[in-house]
């Protein structure tokens, strides 16, 4: 039996007084493809900083087998600025790299020692077709200019030269953070088939559950501040998850029982009290620690009522938007319906969200325009985020927004209440800003946009940086959501749980209307797919067909052209008679510089007529 790639033996991690996560342990053996869940904050990143030895523990210990080859990609890489894409390409800290520096030093300085082994060694790397395997990933994650400066990327961008780098190296092991943020459907797609076809072992953490559930077969959760494994894909977890729950309140229930009947017995001892009793009054708090462990997450049911929305909603009439040579609408119409929950999807630069921007003002049309309904109350949630003021507790930045929130029916809940359904806890709300993870930044930015009650919610990219746990949360909010929804998102199993129909940008002003989720549209599209290549390969076969048909099935003669054909004989010979004739006339010397001048404009009409009806001939004998 192999060792494992990686072991973690009883590890421990805190910040201060905030403990993420204590005595931990699991292993990575080969093949694995492990996902690691857990609410933000719970300390997932920090997790796999330490492994990539990017950050302390405070106990326990990280082992690595010896000759084990990894790769870690961040959640947000740094690199430097000048460098063009291929030279970041060129400076990852990969063992391929390390070998075409070593063989191009051992060149330059003449000193061959030990170059059969290296020559050997990028032979087994595949180091010698480095540089043209880096440019295919890269193509695939739609970056082309590889002489473009890292400063002058997107941090999307950034991230996915990182992504390229981390699969270029084909190491043993990829440890990665958040794979999928930046990334549009069509490379999802593309990286679960890649990582599905590679051996490698994988470490990784993502929202994205689809991408979860088809590529991994182990799911490790924080919970608890301890560690929970599940040998399955996310499906599998999510059962196995509920029933450990389940049975965690049963046992938080029972304890509850055991409690009212212990402090029933506690009230009635006196004062003196044996040793017997002193053991029975420690299980005691033994016991109401344990009874005041009932999870909550699950009991969750939120619904706001969203303010009053009128019939009219909004209408696209006539609208047309370029940057430059780029075209994202083009006399583009559509009538938004009331209730309506519109996904758009689509390739990264087909203009998704300049056509939110254009709807919400923030971006204005070359012609045409939007017409938005009196009652309509926007709550829009961008990819960019807000800025806080990072020295502010967490509650003051949603009270300064509103106090309390109308759930409809009577029902109401203050700021502190909606934060602890987004699950920030009395604590953690008054928490200053700047202590909050990425993720719960995302989280707090989300309860900023839905406090204020709208009635028509629009949502760019909602879905990054967010846990599992929030994502079900929202999701749970929105089907629950009295009004008008637009999401934008890459996030497949977020939008066929939230919208009923999409808009499909592929480009080059080409939007598609298309009634039904994202996995129905996939499905119609693999369809379709299967339909043009049919159609194709008959059309192919077709021709050959024809072009190997024999000569009797050509077209045969109508009756017309058979006609035509007989006659033209006759009008050919007739007319090659005259030309004969005023050949000899214009050759015979006797005619006057008139008749010579007429004659000769006559033979000229003449063998034009000749050649016409002799081509015309020609076809017709083919057919005949």
């Amino acid at each position: 039996m192999s060792h494992p790639l990686l072991q973690i033996d009883s590890l421990t991690k805190s910040f201060g007084e905030l403990l993420l996560f204590r005595d931990i342990s699991f292993g990575i053996a080969e093949g694995d493809k492990i996902g690691l869940v857990a609410r933000n904050g719970s300390g997932k990143t920090t997790l796999l900083n330490i492994i990539a030895g990017k950050e302390s523990h405070d106990d326990g210990r990280v082992v690595f087998r010896n000759d084990v080859r990894f790769a870690y990609l961040e959640q947000s890489p740094q690199y430097d600025p000048e460098l063009t894409v291929l030279e970041a390409c060129f400076s990852a800290d990969n063992e391929t790299v390390k070998l075409i520096a070593r063989y191009e030093e051992m060149l330059s300085s003449h000193d061959q020692t030990g170059l059969d082994e290296l020559l050997l060694q990028m032979d087994l790397l595949k180091a010698w077709d480095y540089e043209q395997r880096i440019k295919q990933i890269l193509s695939q994650l739609k970056i082309t200019d590889f002489h473009q400066k890292m400063g002058e990327l997107s941090g999307g961008q950034v991230k996915r030269v990182a992504l390229a780098n981390v699969l270029i190296s084909e190491p043993e092991l990829i440890i990665m953070d958040e794979p999928t943020n930046h990334l549009d459907l069509e490379m999802v797609e593309w990286l679960e088939e890649h990582l599905n076809r590679n051996r490698m072992s994988l470490l990784m953490v993502t929202h994205d559950r689809y991408f979860l559930d088809r590529i991994c077969t182990q799911i490790l959760e924080i919970d608890e501040k301890q560690l929970f494994s599940y040998k399955g894909n996310f499906s599998y977890y999510l059962e196995k998850r509920e029933e450990r729950v389940a049975t965690q309140n049963t046992e938080v229930d029972r304890a509850r029982n055991l409690m009212r009947k212990e402090l029933d017995w506690m009230r009635r001892q006196p004062q003196a009290r044996g040793t017997k009793a002193k053991s029975r009054i420690d299980a005691f708090y033994s016991l109401e620690q344990k009874a005041q462990r009932r999870r909550e997450e699950e009991g969750v049911r939120l619904a706001a009522r969203g303010s009053y929305i009128g019939k009219k909603i909004f209408e696209a009439k006539h609208v047309t938007k370029r940057f430059g040579d780029i075209r994202i609408t083009n006399d583009f119409n559509y009538i938004f319906s009331r209730y309506e929950k519109m996904g758009i999807v689509g390739n990264n630069g087909t203009g998704k969200s300049t056509f939110v921007k254009m709807l919400l003002g923030k971006e204005m049309p070359d012609s045409g325009g939007f017409e938005i309904g009196e009652t309509v109350n926007f709550g829009y949630y961008s990819q960019e985020g807000l800025l806080f003021d990072e020295q502010m507790k967490v509650i003051d930045v949603v009270q300064n927004i509103a106090e309390v929130i109308d759930l409809g029916n009577g029902s109401k809940l203050t700021a502190s209440q909606f934060l602890q359904h987004f699950l920030f806890s009395p604590e953690k709300q008054h928490n200053y800003v700047y202590k909050l993870s990425g993720g719960e930044k995302r989280r707090l930015y989300l309860c900023t946009v839905l406090i204020t009650n709208p009635n028509f919610l629009v949502l760019d990219e909602p879905t990054n940086d967010l846990d599992i746990i929030t994502l079900n949360i929202l999701e749970e909010y929105l089907a629950g959501f009295k009004g008008c929804l637009i999401v934008v998102s890459h996030d497949r199993y977020f939008m066929d749980k939230v919208v009923d129909h999409l808009l499909v940008f592929h480009g080059d002003a080409r939007i598609q209307d298309f009634p039904g989720n994202y996995t129905q549209y996939r499905e119609w599209k693999t369809e379709e797919q299967k339909k043009e290549a049919e159609e194709q390969k008959n059309s192919k076969q077709e021709n050959d067909t024809r072009k190997n048909r024999p000569s009797e099935e050509k077209k045969k003669l109508s009756f017309k052209e058979k006609r035509e054909f007989e006659s033209l004989e006759a009008e050919i010979e007739q007319l090659e008679a005259e030309k004969n004739t005023l050949t000899k006339e214009l050759s015979s010397g006797n005619l006057s510089a008139e008749e010579l001048m007429k004659k000769s404009s006559q033979l000229s009409e003449i063998m034009e007529l000749i050649d016409e009806k002799t081509m015309r001939w020609l076809e017709l004998s083919e057919l005949a």
